[in-house]
């Protein structure tokens, strides 16, 4: 089953989770309808913002409105699970929009498969990277005390078609975390695939390989 990739560059987030809810209704609705649809993954840069999901809590966003406007970013209370994550460019973003039911998926399972994805893209750069017990993402040193997060994830689903998604740190700003308890913790880190190497890292290549390794785990499952 073929997935069409869309590639959205840097987008305001206002912008691209407009563009990305029309995406997701069109496909509920055809599917719904009996009518065909595409499968996508949309790729996208935002830039600096900070995304409070539905569970999660405004507490962990520790400034004002004011503060806020002199660091550039903004804030939004979106529709997805998890509690809050930052945007900006440097970080790969991958909104999946998919019917679940086209590949026997639930939603826990569809989760696993996007930390599994980002797991295998990070090992083709030497990045060692997995999972944290009760905490969705991607982990490095996931079961120490220098614990730190590469990428956060956040799925909204109806009628088994998903929306939101991943978000690698590649090359980001990490200073813009320190303004927030990432995920809702106050004890553990962040990291970019850029610190762990100490090199650059080519955008284009890790969106490549990520795309890929999503597909191949879609299309296997």
């Amino acid at each position: 089953m073929g997935i069409e990739i869309s590639d959205w560059g840097l987008i305001e987030y206002a912008e691209a989770w407009k563009r990305q809810k029309e995406c997701f209704s069109a496909l509920v609705d055809a599917k719904l309808a009996g009518k065909d649809y595409v499968n996508r993954f949309v790729l996208c840069q935002h830039p600096p913002v900070y995304t409070l999901g539905r569970s999660g809590k405004v507490g962990n966003m520790l400034l004002g409105e004011e503060q806020l406007r002199r660091i550039g970013a903004s804030l939004y209370h979106i529709d997805r699970g998890g509690d809050i994550t930052f945007h900006g460019p440097g970080q790969l973003v991958c909104y999946p929009i998919l019917n679940l039911e086209d590949f026997s998926l639930s939603l826990r399972e569809y989760i696993y498969i996007l930390e599994e994805a980002v797991i295998r893209t990070c090992s083709a750069y030497g990045i060692e990277a997995g999972r944290l017990d009760k905490a969705t993402g991607v982990w490095l040193d996931a079961r120490l005390a220098r614990a730190r997060k590469i990428c956060a994830i956040g799925v909204h689903a109806s009628h088994f078609v998903t929306m939101h998604g991943l978000a690698l740190n590649v090359d980001t700003d990490l200073r813009y975390f320190s303004y927030i308890h990432p995920c809702g913790f106050v004890d553990k880190g962040v990291t970019s695939m850029r610190k762990e190497l100490g090199r650059e890292v080519d955008m284009e290549a890790v969106k490549v390989r990520l795309c890929q390794e999503l597909a191949a785990l879609l299309e296997s499952a």
